[in-house]
C-alpha cells in the first residue's frame, strides 16, 4: 500500500519535525514491513517552476502539431524575460499557468532537460505533464494549474503539484487488514508516538430509514451480514474529480477514472470500507443479493465474461447479475462517464473467505477484494456512506435522498477470557495487570474485570502478579483477527515494544550429532554431486494422467495417490508415489530452455495412502492429544519413504576437440544406483544387478536393484511409448532406489593396505546369453580367494565363432599379497581356481581353449 505522509497527518499529530527514518523505525516496530520510502521533493532535481502562458505561435509542416511558447518563469530564469519553449501539447492556452522544468534539471528516470534547436526554433526547458514528473499515468496532455491556485510565475511549483511530500510504500501482513487504510495506519502512528488519533470513523451518520434508498433483498446473510445504500440525484456527470483527490489516488497506485468511482476508492483508501457506485438508471427492479447459480455469467468491468459458481455471490436485478460482489462491478450497471447523474453507492459487509475463494476462482485480485479477504470493519458502512455521498455532493452536484438502506445482521463480537498473567508467562517479561489492561484499551479492546478487583499496589496478592485475575475482553469491530488470548498476548507485546523482548538463545541438549539416517541422505547427495549431478527439488504434486503416462499396470500399487483437499492446482491434485514423474518433469522444462545434456536427481518422500485406513480423529487445542489419538491419527497419515532418483539425457561425456562425447545409456542409470549404494554404506558383495520388466522402463534395458536379494530399486533405459507419452528425448534414462528399505550401514574394517606390488591377469570367459555378468564375477570372487583384490568386467563380445547363445566376458583380475610378491605360479593357481568355480556354477569355458 502506498500512502502520502501529508494525508496521513489529516488524522493523526505526527512530530512536525518527524524525521523518515524515525517514521519508518516506529511502522517496523508496529510489526508494518516498510518497502520503501520516497522523498518526492527529490525526485525531480533543478529548477521546477510555475510558469504562466504569454503566447502560443502555431508550427506547421510537421507531421504533428507544434507549438512555440513564451512562457512567463518570473526571475526564475535570471533575466525576467519569457522564456522560449517547443511543445507538442494542446491542451492549454494563453493565460494558462504550466509546471515548467528549466535546463539543468532531471526528471524522473535520469531524463536530464537541457536548450537545443527544434523544429527551427530554440527551445530551453519542458513544459511537464503529469506523467513526466512521476504523478501519474496521464501524457495526453501538460498539467494545467487550477484558476484558485495560490501560485504566481517563478514560485516553486512542487508544492502546487504535490511533489513536497513523502511516500511511504507498506507491505501489510494478511492478518492486519485494518492497515490497509489511513485509518488504520493513523491509529497505529498514534500508538507508536502517544499523540492524538482524530478517526474519521467517529464522523457523526444517519442511520437506517424505514424506506429504504432502493429496494433490496439480501438472501444470504452470512455471506453478506450488511447492505447500505443511498441514492443521489441529479448529479453533474460532466463534473471533473479535484486535483487533490486525484493526486492521492495516483500516488496511492488507484487511477483516477470518473468523480463517483474515484469517491469510493478514495473512501476505501480513506476508512478502509470497500464501496461501488451504480448507475441508478441502468439499474432494472429491485436488487438482490445472493449466491450466485453454477454456469451464469456476468461481464465485469474488465470486460471479461465470467462463468459463476455456486460459491460466488452476486448482486442481481431483473435482468440477472449485474456485480461480483465484493470483487468487481459489472458492465451493465457501471458508472458512465459524462451520461451519469443518479448514482446509487453501496457499502455492505461481505464473508472473507467468500472473496477470497472468489478472487482466487476468477483471478481477480482487486483492491477491493485484497482487503475484503483480511476482513473490514463492519461498522463503518454507514460513515463510508455519509463521507461518499457528501464528496459527490461537495463536487459534482445532486441532492442526496432523505432515505437510508441499512440492512444489519451483524453479530457482536464474542467476548475473549484472558489470564491477566498470560503476556508475562509467555513472553517473559513483566506485565501487570495495569498495563495489560491499557495497552489492549488502546487497540480499542472493551476490557471488563475479573472476579479479583486489579489494582497497581504490589502489595495486593494476586492482583499485582496477575495471578488468579481473568480478563474479559471484547476486541473492536476493527481487529477481525483477534480471535484468541494468542492474539491478544501479542498486541500487548507489540504494543509494549518487541525490543524489550530479551533474545535468549535457549540451550541445546547435548546430542551425538546427525543420525544415521541424515548421514546417510547426505552422503548419496554428496556421492551424486560429485559425479556431474545437479540436484533439484521438484513439487510433490501430479496429475491424475500421469500412472497412464508413465504405462503403470492397472494393480501396481504405485497408482492409488492421496488426493489433497486444497490443492495449488486442480490440474495437479495428487500426490506423488514416485520420484520420476515431477523430475522428469523437471528435465521437460530445461530441454525446453535449451539445455540437452543433463543429468539431474532428487531425494525426497513419496506418498502411499494407507488404503482403509478412514479419517484421522477430531483433536483439540485445548490439551495434548493421548497417545491413543497420536496412533490414530498416524494411522491415517500416508506412509512416506524417502527415495531417491535420477535421470539422464544427451551426453554424459561432452564432445569437444578431444574426441567425440558418448550418450548416456541405460549402463549410466544402473552405475548411479550402484554408486549410491556405496555411498549409502552398502557393500559391492551385498548387491545384485538383475534383468527385469518394471513400468516405465523398457523390458530388455531394465535392472532391478537387489541388496541381500531384496529388492530396492530399478535403472535402465526408459519405454519408448513413456518417453513419447511425456515428449522426451529417446534413450532418456532413469533411476529410482527406495533408501528406507536399505539395511543399516555395516561396521566396515579398514581395508588392509599392501605394500607389494599387484599381479596382473585378464580371463576371458564364454557363457550363455542368459547368465548375468554379475554372476560370473561372483564365482570369480568365489573361486580366486583371499589373494583378489580386484575384479573387474572390460570387454564383452558376441559373434558367429563363439556360437548360437553364447557371448565372451572379459574380466581383469588383480592379485595381491599383503605379505609378500606374488609368484607367478600363485596367481596362474588363483585364476585357475577362479575359473575352475564359474566352470563349475555356470558351464563357463575359457576363450581360445
Amino acid at each position: 500500500m502506498r500512502v502520502s505522509v501529508s494525508w496521513l497527518r489529516e488524522y493523526v499529530d505526527l512530530p512536525a519535525d518527524l524525521p523518515t527514518a524515525d517514521l519508518e523505525q516506529a511502522l517496523v516496530d508496529l510489526g508494518i514491513e516498510v518497502e520503501s520510502v520516497v522523498d518526492l521533493a527529490a525526485s525531480v532535481t533543478g529548477q521546477l517552476v510555475v510558469g504562466e502562458v504569454r503566447e502560443i505561435e502555431e508550427l506547421t509542416g510537421f507531421k504533428k502539431p507544434i507549438r512555440f511558447c513564451r512562457v512567463d518563469v518570473g526571475a526564475a530564469n535570471g533575466t525576467g524575460e519569457p522564456q522560449e519553449i517547443v511543445c507538442g501539447a494542446r491542451n492549454f492556452a494563453v493565460g494558462d499557468r504550466v509546471v515548467v522544468i528549466l535546463p539543468g534539471g532531471v526528471l524522473p528516470g535520469g531524463f536530464a532537460i537541457g536548450a537545443r534547436k527544434t523544429y527551427g526554433h530554440n527551445s530551453a526547458g519542458m513544459i511537464c505533464s503529469a506523467k513526466e514528473l512521476g504523478l501519474g499515468d496521464d501524457h495526453s496532455g501538460i498539467i494545467v494549474l487550477p484558476p484558485d491556485a495560490a501560485a504566481k510565475p517563478g514560485d516553486d511549483a512542487r508544492p502546487v503539484v504535490g511533489l513536497d511530500d513523502v511516500v511511504l510504500d507498506l507491505e501489510i501482513t494478511p492478518d492486519r487488514g485494518y492497515a490497509l487504510s489511513l485509518r488504520g495506519l493513523a491509529r497505529e502512528l498514534s500508538h507508536a508516538f502517544e499523540v492524538p488519533l482524530r478517526d474519521p470513523a467517529l464522523a457523526p451518520a444517519p442511520g437506517g430509514t424505514e424506506t429504504p434508498a432502493y429496494p433490496v433483498e439480501v438472501r444470504d446473510p452470512v455471506g453478506c451480514d450488511r447492505f447500505t445504500a443511498r441514492l443521489v440525484r441529479g448529479v453533474d456527470p460532466t463534473a471533473p474529480t479535484p486535483s487533490w483527490m486525484q493526486q492521492r489516488l495516483v500516488t496511492a497506485g488507484i487511477r483516477s477514472i470518473s468523480l463517483p468511482v474515484d469517491i469510493t476508492n478514495y473512501v476505501m483508501l480513506e476508512l478502509g470500507q470497500p464501496m461501488h457506485a451504480f448507475d441508478a438508471d441502468r439499474i432494472v427492479g429491485p436488487l438482490v443479493v445472493r449466491r450466485a447459480e453454477a454456469g451464469e455469467k456476468l461481464t465485469t468491468l474488465d470486460g471479461v465474461n465470467r462463468v459463476l459458481t455456486a460459491d460466488d455471490m452476486v448482486i442481481c436485478d431483473d435482468t440477472g447479475p449485474i456485480s461480483l460482489a465484493a470483487v468487481m462491478g459489472g458492465e451493465t450497471s457501471e458508472v458512465v462517464t459524462g451520461g451519469t447523474t443518479n448514482v446509487l453507492f453501496e457499502a455492505a459487509h461481505w464473508d472473507p473467505a467468500m472473496v477470497g475463494r472468489t478472487a482466487r476462482r476468477h483471478k481477480l485480485f482487486s483492491e477491493a477484494a485484497k482487503r475484503w479477504e483480511r476482513g473490514v470493519d463492519p461498522a463503518v458502512a454507514l460513515v463510508a456512506l455519509e463521507r461518499a455521498v457528501r464528496l459527490l455532493t461537495e463536487h459534482g452536484g445532486g441532492t442526496p435522498s432523505a432515505e437510508i438502506l441499512d440492512i444489519d445482521h451483524v453479530r457482536p463480537r464474542t467476548p475473549i477470557s484472558l489470564p491477566a498473567d498470560l503476556p508475562t508467562r509467555r513472553v517473559g517479561v513483566e506485565y501487570p495487570p495495569a498495563r495489560v489492561v491499557a495497552l489492549l484499551e488502546r487497540v480499542g479492546c472493551t476490557v471488563a474485570q475479573g472476579a479479583d478487583r486489579l489494582s497497581e499496589d504490589p502489595g495486593t496478592v494476586g492482583v499485582a502478579s496477575g495471578v488468579g485475575t481473568v480478563l474479559s475482553v471484547t476486541p473492536p469491530t476493527w481487529r477481525p483477527d483477534l480471535t484468541d488470548p494468542a492474539d491478544l498476548v501479542e498486541e500487548v507485546v507489540r504494543l509494549d515494544g518487541y525490543d524489550k523482548v530479551p533474545s535468549v538463545l535457549p540451550s541445546a541438549p547435548p546430542g551425538r550429532g546427525l543420525t544415521p539416517r541424515q548421514r546417510r541422505r547426505r552422503a548419496v547427495a554428496d556421492s551424486l554431486a560429485e559425479r556431474g549431478y545437479v540436484e533439484v527439488l521438484a513439487h510433490p504434486f501430479v496429475s491424475p494422467e500421469l500412472a497412464d503416462q508413465l504405462g503403470l499396470p492397472a494393480d501396481d500399487p504405485r497408482r492409488p495417490a492421496v488426493r489433497l483437499a486444497n490443492p495449488l492446482s486442480e490440474e495437479e491434485p495428487l500426490l506423488r508415489t514416485t520420484l520420476l514423474g515431477p523430475l522428469l518433469g523437471t528435465l521437460k522444462r530445461n530441454l525446453g530452455r535449451g539445455h540437452r545434456d543433463l543429468a539431474l536427481y532428487e531425494i525426497g518422500a513419496v506418498f502411499h495412502p494407507r488404503v482403509g485406513a478412514g479419517s484421522p480423529p477430531a483433536m483439540g487445542v485445548d490439551r495434548r492429544p493421548t497417545d491413543a489419538e497420536f496412533a490414530a491419527a498416524d494411522a491415517v497419515v500416508p506412509a512416506q519413504p524417502v527415495h531417491v532418483a535420477v535421470v539422464l539425457s544427451g551426453d554424459i561425456d561432452p564432445a569437444g576437440w578431444w574426441g567425440p562425447g558418448r550418450p548416456a545409456g541405460w549402463a549410466d542409470a544402473i552405475e548411479a544406483a550402484r554408486d549410491v549404494l556405496a555411498a549409502a554404506g552398502i557393500p559391492d558383495e551385498r548387491v545384485e544387478v538383475r534383468a527385469a520388466e518394471y513400468a516405465p522402463w523398457h523390458p530388455g534395458r531394465c535392472a532391478e536393484l537387489r541388496v541381500d536379494g531384496a529388492v530396492v530399486g530399478h535403472a535402465g533405459e526408459l519405454h519408448p511409448a513413456v518417453v513419447a507419452a511425456l515428449e522426451l528425448p529417446r534413450r532418456t534414462c532413469a533411476m529410482e532406489l527406495n533408501l528406507d528399505t536399505l539395511p543399516p550401514t555395516p561396521v566396515t574394517p579398514a581395508p588392509t593396505v599392501s605394500g607389494f606390488p599387484p599381479a596382473l591377469i585378464d580371463v576371458a570367459l564364454v557363457v550363455d546369453d542368459s547368465v548375468p555378468a554379475e554372476q560370473v564375477r561372483r564365482a570369480l570372487e568365489a573361486g580366486a580367494g583371499e589373494l583378489l583384490e580386484d575384479v573387474r568386467l572390460f570387454d564383452v563380445y558376441s559373434g558367429a565363432q563363439l556360437g548360437e547363445g553364447r557371448r565372451s566376458l572379459a574380466y581383469k583380475l588383480t592379485f595381491r599379497a599383503p605379505d609378500r610378491t606374488l609368484t607367478v605360479e600363485e596367481a596362474v593357481a588363483a585364476r585357475d581356481a577362479a575359473v575352475a568355480v564359474a566352470a563349475e556354477r555356470l558351464g563357463a569355458t575359457l576363450r581360445g581353449a
